[in-house]
């Protein structure tokens, strides 16, 4: 670790401090010790400095929602080919992000507070970012106990999710979200109607007609939608919607900020760039869960994100082995690689002039902060530690997944040129990632 770093002429932004100016970074001892224009902080001797003339400088990205898969199953052979902590966090660190919340549904799942301590441990151990647990709603995710809540919640989980199992039972529901609101952290509840989608494996519509596939409705989701925001404006508790898919899932929630309900909603990057198109041929690596849906969905989706009605993009990280996703489309899993392509496929976005540099750095950074209650981090202020991301947003990179830092290699985009790279990841002070064409410099 170095114990000072320069950074200059670069584009910073801080969304939340509404800072947009070419200018000077300098960390010292793993804080932001000063930020200002080009030429206006002392010069400092002894220091690291990294030009970033053409690139841009913002907070650390922040993850809401991936799968890291590792659980206290470490003999579990599927487990461990997917992705562990270790791995993990070194795929985020490649994508940009310096602090990640992981879900719940891993083998066993984390229901109970010794379960969270372990994946604590773990990530001080072996991870190299910031780890944050999501513990379950119910018992093993069945929908038919609530956890000790309150024990999970002192044992540092930043919400609560039976990630990919809807909770069926209402009642148990609302019993969750009176609890959640007393502990003040969000129900983060993934919207299905599984009646309505058992035995789907994509959009329903005429593409899947077509392909002889059978359908997930978009309905299955809205009236999920509708049924959580109702009991959360009973109940008074925050809930987040994980990975809106649907324009009218989308319109649910704008009429419920209106009404005061205490909600957020995040998207990933793959429903916010892509459509059920992606499946043709059979694309088994463009099977998730929400499907990919029409091009009306995805463009209410990024108008939805510009707006702020959703307030955050998260990856869903959710990596497979080959033989997850190598077979019959049917049989295949359903997820995405993520980490390492978000920010390359979202600044397509940004190309194409459908949203902001700005808004996409907030949603990546001020607004997961702000849903976690954290003022150190997602943010550049003096003091604040030196989580930073750096990327050349003209940069051109192919995607091979051969590449990746992530045990799963199952991405969409495979061969495919994106524009927007990463170019450094700082995390307390300390470069985690840097691209080969970064030379660092030493001042005397």
């Amino acid at each position: 670790m170095v114990s000072s770093l320069f950074i200059t002429q670069g584009h910073i932004i801080d969304p939340g401090q509404d800072m947009d100016m070419v200018g000077d970074l300098f960390i010292t001892e793993g804080k932001i010790a000063g930020v200002g224009q080009s030429g206006t902080l002392p010069y400092q001797e002894n220091t690291h400095a990294i030009s970033a003339q053409g690139m841009i400088v913002c907070p650390g990205f922040i993850d809401l929602h991936c799968h890291l898969r590792q659980s206290v199953s470490e003999d579990s052979v599927s487990v461990a080919e997917k992705e562990t902590i270790a791995t993990g966090t070194r795929a985020a660190a490649r994508g940009g992000f310096t602090t990640v919340c992981c879900m719940a549904n891993t083998e066993p799942p984390v229901d109970t507070p010794d379960i969270v301590e372990f994946i604590c441990y773990k990530a001080r151990d072996e991870g190299i970012i910031r780890v944050l647990p999501i513990g379950c709603i119910t018992l093993g995710r069945s929908g038919n106990q609530l956890t000790e809540m309150d024990k999970l919640a002192e044992a540092g989980v930043v919400g609560f999710s039976d990630d990919g199992s809807p909770v069926l039972n209402s009642c148990l529901m609302r019993h969750a979200m009176e609890c959640s609101r007393l502990l003040d952290l969000p129900i983060i509840e993934h919207c299905e109607d599984p009646i309505l989608t058992k035995g789907g494996v994509m959009n329903e519509g005429m593409l899947s007609g077509r392909l002889g596939l059978r359908g997930m409705p978009a309905v299955a989701e809205e009236t999920w939608v509708y049924r959580v925001l109702a009991l959360a404006e009973l109940t008074g508790a925050r809930l987040h919607i994980a990975h809106l898919s649907t324009a009218r899932a989308v319109e649910l929630v704008r009429c419920a900020r209106k009404k005061g309900i205490r909600v957020t909603a995040e998207a990933t990057p793959h429903h916010l760039t892509m459509t059920e198109e992606g499946v043709s041929g059979y694309n088994t690596n463009a099977k998730v869960n929400p499907p990919l849906r029409t091009e009306k969905d995805r463009k209410t989706l990024v108008s939805g994100l510009s707006e702020g009605v959703i307030d955050v993009i998260a990856t869903d990280h959710a990596p497979h082995t080959l033989g997850d996703k190598h077979c019959e489309f049917n049989a295949a899993a359903f997820g995405i690689s993520g980490l390492e392509t978000a920010l390359g496929c979202l600044m397509g976005l940004v190309h194409r002039g459908e949203l902001s540099l700005n808004t996409l750095i907030s949603r990546l950074t001020t607004a997961p902060a702000r849903i976690l209650h954290r003022d150190d981090i997602g943010t550049l202020k003096i003091g604040s530690t030196a989580d930073i991301t750096i990327f050349d947003p003209e940069a051109e990179w192919v995607v091979n997944p051969d590449e990746f830092a992530s045990r799963g290699k199952n991405t969409p985009w495979a061969g495919h040129t994106l524009k927007g790279k990463l170019m450094i990841t700082i995390f307390g002070g300390e470069i985690l990632y840097q691209d080969s064409t970064i030379h660092i410099t030493r001042s005397e």
